[in-house]
């Protein structure tokens, strides 16, 4: 009898679901790519922990198949990562590149989370202070020799310097976009009209409101770091060689059959790169969310977070925990302090008193994994950025949705379309909000049984491509060996 042909990808998964991670690692080693070397792979993501953790994630499942990378971030945010994986940790090297100073910039700030919003162009402009370093890293690594010269820069949104560092080292570079295809495709230029048509079709029928559509225009036109938003992007595409995407056939079938180039270059998926399901690394049991969430009854308690990056302003925050009282649901809350308001004023006055026992305000760091994998919680309050919306879906929570700025509420809009949950309905000129527009989708998507038992129904299908490790890896096992038939 003839033997079937061997499949690497089907042996790596069946190693990892029957042996423990060390076992898979050294066994997979041995065999990846068969007569293939590994490839010596450079990573620097955007100083945003949305964008640093996706891109640890990535770092991980290259060095679980044997290849080395390099991860080019600050000295800050690199300490602040979680570990990696002990049994990858030999194959990930991190590279540190002091972040410039630049007038203005808080003492210490090194992302996104350090800074207010309205001071972001500040730390573009120091993140540009970084393309010198850069460069000579590159340089250095590419003067090692052969074997450790990198094969591959993988690069981040608004890295135009690190892509042209790259043509000049004559290294191939992937652009990484961590948003749904079906915003990519959206917002990309030249993109051809049978894709626009397929986004169309899976995209909610909802268009963009007008405060949200001016936002985005103040987003990609100003430049008091010298160059705008939009620049930075098309020209790191223009530099790059491919385009890697943060999604899955089975996740965007239309807009990813249909966004096959952009610009030009060819895209390949990475699948939805999903957390670890058990809850997190290193998290303890003893953390008081999770504690509290203990004492609760089973999908009673409403999640609300909306992300590190752009806090609501004081008066939102407001009428957000007034609409959390007003709904009735006990609720999780991790709120992210507004800037430049005293500890006293961030809620209203008497509100933690007068919901003692059936609400918690954590403005520290919070689990969220853990939290979302906690059987307590019924439903989840989110900004709807990619990360927070794929770790939502990993647990079949239906989606209580808020959009602050970038590819959220497009975002919202994609899942509002699959019937998920629903957003909070917004003034269209301003994006404000009111305590009963809060109080009335809570309880719409959390506690009114007929609604929440519809959405949670489509969470659950969700659920089933976001958990389905077999096929992200697949992804994964896809975009290398487009790496690896890359011809300059």
């Amino acid at each position: 009898m003839g033997r079937s042909p061997f499949n690497l990808g089907r042996v790596r998964r069946n190693l990892c679901e029957h042996a423990s991670l060390e076992t898979c690692f050294v066994v997979i080693l041995a065999m990846d790519d068969g007569n293939s070397s590994p490839l010596r792979v450079v990573i620097c993501p955007w100083l945003a922990f949305g964008h640093l953790l996706p891109c640890l994630d990535i770092a991980e499942r290259l060095a679980s198949r044997g290849h080395r990378v390099s991860f080019v971030s600050t000295p800050r945010n690199i300490a602040r990562l979680p570990p990696v994986r002990p049994a990858v940790a030999p194959l990930v090297d991190f590279v540190p590149l002091p972040l410039p100073r630049v007038d203005g910039l808080p003492e210490g700030a090194e992302s996104t989370n350090d800074v207010p919003h309205d001071q972001f162009e500040l730390l573009r402009k120091a993140f540009d202070g970084l393309a010198a370093p850069f460069s000579e890293f590159l340089r250095a690594a590419c003067a090692e020799g052969a074997g450790k010269r990198p094969d591959w820069l993988i690069v981040d949104t608004f890295h135009h310097w690190a892509a042209a560092s790259a043509v000049e080292y004559k290294v191939p570079c992937a652009m990484l976009l961590l948003g749904a295809a079906t915003v990519i495709a959206a917002w990309a230029r030249g993109v051809p009209e049978h894709a626009a048509t397929a986004v169309r079709k899976e995209r909610s029928a909802a268009e963009a409101p007008s405060f949200e559509t001016e936002r985005r225009k103040l987003m990609i036109t100003q430049n008091a770091s010298g160059m705008t938003v939009a620049e930075r992007y098309f020209l790191t595409l223009t530099r790059s060689n491919l385009v890697a995407i943060r999604s899955c056939a089975e996740w965007e079938p239309e807009s990813v059959a249909a966004l096959t180039t952009l610009a030009g270059k060819p895209v390949v998926t990475l699948g939805l790169l999903p957390p670890s399901p058990e809850g997190g690394r290193g998290v303890s049991k003893e953390d008081a969310a999770v504690r509290w969430l203990d004492a609760q009854p089973a999908m009673s308690v409403v999640y609300v977070a909306l992300g590190s990056e752009v806090p609501l302003r004081a008066e939102q925050v407001h009428e957000l925990a007034l609409g959390l009282e007003l709904a009735g649901a006990p609720f999780l809350w991790a709120l992210r302090k507004p800037s430049g308001v005293q500890d006293a004023d961030i809620l209203p006055p008497g509100f933690e008193e007068r919901t003692c026992g059936r609400g918690l305000v954590v403005t520290g760091w919070v689990p969220q994994i853990s939290v979302l994998a906690h059987g307590a919680v019924a439903a989840f309050l989110t900004h709807c950025g990619w990360n927070s919306t794929i770790e939502g879906l990993l647990f079949g929570h239906p989606l209580i949705m808020l959009p602050i700025s970038s590819d959220q509420g497009p975002n919202a809009r994609l899942m509002e379309g699959r019937k998920v949950g629903m957003q909070v309905p917004r003034n269209e000129s301003d994006g404000s909000f009111t305590r009963e527009d809060v109080a009335e989708t809570v309880r719409a998507v959390a506690m009114e049984e007929d609604g929440r038992r519809a959405f949670t129904a489509n969470a659950k299908k969700m659920q089933e491509t976001v958990a389905d490790s077999a096929c992200h890896e697949r992804c994964i096992d896809g975009f290398i060996q487009q790496l690896r038939s890359y011809k300059a």
